[in-house]
């Protein structure tokens, strides 16, 4: 099946069904288990009953049922495993179908905790929070996922890489299986496994470095096993329901005493050791089940893109499977959580099993720990794909960017913001080296600013490796740097205007250090430039700016509502243009169509909003 043969709507429709029935079936078959085991616990009260009122069998048969018992319990558990899947999976298509309804704002991960304010558009652009792009995209369950994800948008991709992506999304796209197990496996929780600790934590020394260590450990566990035996002897000797003799029973009491003193004493040497193995794992590897069952899907997927095929390359090993590697980590895991209960003190003393148990974590730290941040950024890489590959598949209609080397350029048909609803108006934008700066005027609320963020968004996911909303899209490698939503800042002692001119002096410098070093080109995006001032500095300020951009290389648009600043397109000649949106009033009531013309603006339309909102004027 093709990407073009599979309709969104239709197919998240069909597989949401099929789940609601594979769940109705697999509720109707817990409840038929559940009712047999509990018929099975009545018989085996029965059985006991029978036994304690009479002596017409042995008590023995009460154990009959147990077996049963236990492979009904196992069964129960597969049972609610097999539910809770499919729980999720209908979730998964339910989502999907919101998003494909535009109903999708805030009811995902916005990844607010991985924007970065000082960067030079992520927030401007609205990449990062609540109803952001990048909760649109994401389906990441791991915290590598979001990163990756996160990292591709905050930093343009080089147009090879691109490609490569655009293949690997595209072939994803068309795998509507492989992006809904990646997105059931495990439960509704996210792993947060941070692949710079465990690389620190993998490259540290051997907490247990001398080899002879071991062997006081494993002959102090003999000793304890013997002391624990001795114990039970020596207390059963004591009530009398084991026979010894009073040198035997001293013996023993003796024995007892001096094990525990040198298991001890093994425990309080091997104490620090145990605790810094246990802090490091416990920092470095919590959360990686989820990694596991990610890695064991993806072993089992075979790929043609070739960017998929290397990341499916880079899980092949010589030895044992990466997710039965994550596995054992897991169940070493799951044992250091559960050593602190009474019953695992009790034993685990005289075995030492806090030091084994610490030394089977050091082993697995130094044959498979180097490994682990390799696979935890596979499948970071793979959930990264597998998000802009659901993107693909829901908007069938948006085009792959057409990203190639050459002088700066940014040309787009029917352009449109890829978070605004369907049907929202689309518009032609031209950036090369005629023009190469747009001055865009228009009145307040009629879509300067929205034109600005749909011009960078694009932009990011373009060189992301995602499709965009245009009809078509050719441009070149660019450096993104927006000044469209500046605040100020009470705890910086930054004003508005101030935070603008840094955000734009910025801009400028990364355009200056483009063309020294024949890096990116920048694509700037400025809305209402030096607003915050008087317009005669306004004017020479803004002109400035602009000319100052253009003549290190970068391209872009600079917004108004003040028709002096059109003159900044007289100053620059050829490169620049003036463009506007126009509003009109019907009725009484203002009327925008978000369609971009050639020219100035010729009308305000102030004060006809402060009429309308009940001023009088």
């Amino acid at each position: 099946m093709t990407a073009a043969r599979l309709d969104p709507e239709r197919t998240y429709a069909e597989r949401r069904a099929a789940r609601e029935a594979e769940h109705a079936a697999a509720d109707r078959r817990h409840r038929a288990v559940g009712l047999r085991r509990l018929a099975c616990l009545g018989a085996a009260g029965a059985i006991a009953a029978g036994a304690i009122a009479g002596d017409a069998y042995s008590a023995w048969w009460v154990a009959a049922p147990l077996p049963l018992l236990f492979w009904l319990g196992v069964r129960l558990d597969r049972l609610e495993d097999e539910r809770s899947r499919l729980a999720r999976a209908i979730a998964f298509y339910e989502r999907g179908q919101a998003r494909l309804r535009d109903a999708w704002m805030g009811a995902g991960d916005g990844g607010s905790d991985l924007g970065d304010p000082a960067h030079l558009y992520a927030a401007d652009l609205d990449l990062f929070g609540p109803g952001s792009v990048f909760e649109r995209l994401s389906l990441a369950r791991t915290h590598r996922g979001r990163a990756t994800l996160a990292a591709w948008l905050l930093r343009p991709a080089p147009p090879e890489v691109v490609v490569r992506r655009q293949e690997a999304v595209g072939e994803l796209a068309r795998n509507p299986d492989l992006r809904e197990d990646l997105a059931v496996v495990g439960d509704e929780t996210r792993a947060a496994v941070d692949a710079d600790m465990l690389r620190a934590w993998a490259a540290a020394p051997p907490a247990f470095p001398a080899a002879w260590v071991r062997w006081p450990v494993w002959m102090g566990s003999c000793g304890g096993a013997l002391a624990l035996a001795a114990g039970v002897a020596y207390v059963l000797a004591a009530g009398r329901s084991l026979a010894l003799s009073p040198a035997a029973q001293s013996l023993i009491g003796w024995y007892f005493v001096g094990a525990v003193v040198a298991v001890a004493v093994v425990t309080r040497r091997t104490a620090p050791l145990v605790r810094r193995v246990f802090a490091g794992v416990s920092a470095a590897a919590r959360d990686v089940a989820l990694l596991g069952r990610l890695l064991a899907r993806l072993e089992s997927e075979r790929f043609r893109a070739p960017h998929l095929v290397a990341l499916r390359a880079a899980l092949d090993t010589a030895g044992e499977a990466p997710s039965r590697q994550v596995r054992r980590l897991t169940r070493l895991m799951d044992q250091v959580d559960s050593r602190h209960n009474a019953f695992a003190r009790l034993f685990g003393f005289f075995l030492l099993w806090d030091v084994h148990l610490a030394h089977a974590v050091e082993r697995w730290r130094m044959a498979s720990g180097p490994s682990l941040a390799v696979w935890l950024d596979t499948a970071g890489e793979m959930e990264a794909l597998s998000s802009l590959a659901a993107y693909r598949f829901e908007c069938p209609g948006h085009t792959w960017p057409d990203l190639r080397e050459g002088p700066a350029h940014f040309a787009a048909d029917a352009l449109a913001h890829p978070l605004l609803p369907a049907g929202a108006v689309a518009n032609d934008v031209r950036l090369a080296d005629v023009p190469r700066v747009l001055v865009l005027s228009g009145s307040n609320m009629s879509g300067k600013s929205t034109l600005l963020r749909a011009i960078g968004v694009t932009a990011v996911l373009a060189q992301a490796g995602a499709p965009v909303r245009a009809r078509r899209l050719r441009m070149s490698p660019l450096a993104v740097g927006a000044s469209v939503r500046i605040v100020d800042s009470l705890q910086g002692g930054s004003s508005r205007f101030h935070a603008e001119i840094t955000r734009l002096h910025a801009i400028l410098e990364r355009a200056s250090d483009a063309r020294a070093e024949e890096g990116r080109p920048v694509l700037f995006l400025i809305d209402e430039c030096l607003h915050g001032t008087n317009s005669h500095d306004r004017l020479v300020g803004a002109r400035a700016i602009v000319t100052g951009l253009a003549d290190r290389g970068a391209i872009g648009v600079v917004t108004t509502h003040d028709l002096a600043l059109t003159r900044i397109a007289e100053a620059l000649g050829p490169r620049a243009d003036n463009v506007h949106f126009r509003d009109h009033l019907v009725a009484g009531r203002l009327r925008f169509d978000y369609t971009l013309r050639p020219g100035v603006v010729t009308a305000g339309n102030a004060l006809a909003l402060m009429r309308e909102v009940g001023f009088d004027l």
